[in-house]
């Protein structure tokens, strides 16, 4: 873009939909959803696809970072030898934010409750990069985004407090979906409505904006963080017992745990499973090699990814010398007492991708559009800089405007 040219969009409306898995777009064409019809005829609904392992904060990381996990850092479910305990999903991120990026360069950022931004370029109390955590629902997440469109104060850390001025980049978070699939799984009799109540907020977003008078100056980018699959057997006990026919003692370890002297083997769940060889199998590679074919030959095991496979897909170095997904209808962990939902594997990585608005052409879908990709493009929509670390590319190809680099 020319140095003095205008930006394709002053503003970005960003809703992160935690769980919108890309198989809800067949239901939202049975659906009465005029709002999102109308922003997806002023751009495109499609499919985008995230990262592995498909857990929320790593996912929503590389959404926010435009970087791979392996560079990002943000990882989730895996051993920590330096402290001896299975982590669970953490805040921690090794490259800036895309709000890092607009705040550095003069923008406004704004965030409801979507938490992968506090203290990566939002905080409690800042009007200039503000976040608020209101809990409740997506409508109660989206007064504060209506709130902050109109020029009025929210409640921060407890106080009322309003941005300097409208923000360029304004997020705001929903889970609704994520709840209804975990509880149920992918087919949950709650998503049809869910979906609706959804396309209800987007609207009153779409009116915030238009009362803010800046529609032709605001782009909207909408999507998933991860897909769902329903599971009702466990497979642990298999894991375990095939490790124990290698010759090899396996322990699965829940977040804060440690694993016990005698383990050879610690197993971190989380929609995958996390492998990571310690005491007598450490750096062992005879033991790497028995334990990966004992739990290959499982049936309940679709894939196991060594650490050449890892880096192949980007994922973060932290996690164990194998991740092994589970076939669908598994899990790693206990059979439910009924049907549930997980994700993690790339099974659950192809999400529901909606953009639209000012600076984005009608019609013209992205193609193959990634997780990494939405930073760049929403830094490109802001006419700024991506922010540091950045790997994605811009869309280029879904947008109005030409000169637009990765």
């Amino acid at each position: 873009m020319p140095p003095d040219a205008a930006p394709p969009a002053d503003h970005v409306v960003l809703v992160a939909l935690d769980g919108f898995d890309a198989g809800y777009l067949r239901l939202l064409e049975d659906l009465p959803t005029p709002h999102l019809d109308a922003l997806a005829r002023r751009g495109s609904l499609t499919t985008g696809t995230g990262v592995l392992p498909s857990i929320t904060n790593p996912s929503w990381t590389s959404i926010a970072t435009g970087a791979w996990p392996a560079q990002h850092r943000n990882t989730a479910f895996w051993y920590d030898p330096s402290t001896r305990t299975a982590q669970g999903q953490r805040r921690e991120i090794a490259v800036p934010t895309l709000a890092e990026a607009v705040r550095q360069q003069g923008g406004i950022v704004f965030s409801a409750q979507w938490s992968v931004l506090q203290d990566h370029g939002v905080s409690f109390g800042d009007p200039d990069g503000l976040y608020t955590q209101p809990g409740g629902d997506c409508s109660r997440r989206v007064d504060d985004a209506v709130a902050v469109l109109r020029g009025e104060p929210v409640v921060s850390a407890g106080r009322p407090v309003a941005t300097s001025r409208l923000p360029r980049l304004l997020a705001v978070y929903c889970d609704t979906l994520d709840a209804l699939g975990h509880a149920g799984g992918d087919r949950h009799p709650g998503i049809p409505a869910a979906l609706q109540e959804i396309d209800t907020q987007v609207g009153r977003l779409v009116d915030a904006v238009a009362g803010a008078g800046i529609t032709d100056r605001t782009a909207f980018v909408l999507l998933g963080d991860h897909g769902m699959t329903t599971f009702d057997r466990g497979c642990g006990r298999a894991v375990r017992r095939a490790i124990a026919r290698a010759g090899y003692r396996a322990e699965m370890l829940r977040p804060g745990d440690s694993p016990g002297r005698r383990t050879d083997v610690v197993v971190v769940v989380g929609g995958v499973a996390s492998l990571h060889l310690v005491g007598r199998a450490a750096g062992d590679p005879r033991a790497l090699g028995a334990v990966r074919r004992a739990i290959e030959a499982l049936p309940q095991v679709r894939v196991v990814h060594g650490k050449e496979e890892q880096a192949a897909r980007h994922m973060s170095p932290l996690l164990g010398e194998l991740v092994a997904e589970p076939e669908p209808g598994w899990s790693f962990g206990r059979a439910p007492r009924r049907p549930a939902g997980r994700h993690g594997a790339s099974t659950e990585l192809e999400v529901a991708f909606l953009l639209a608005g000012a600076g984005v052409a009608p019609g013209r879908p992205p193609s193959g559009p990634r997780h990494v990709d939405v930073a760049p493009t929403i830094a490109a929509l802001l006419g700024i800089d991506p922010p540091a670390g950045c790997q994605g590319r811009v869309l280029t190809e879904a947008l109005a405007v030409g000169g637009l680099s990765p």
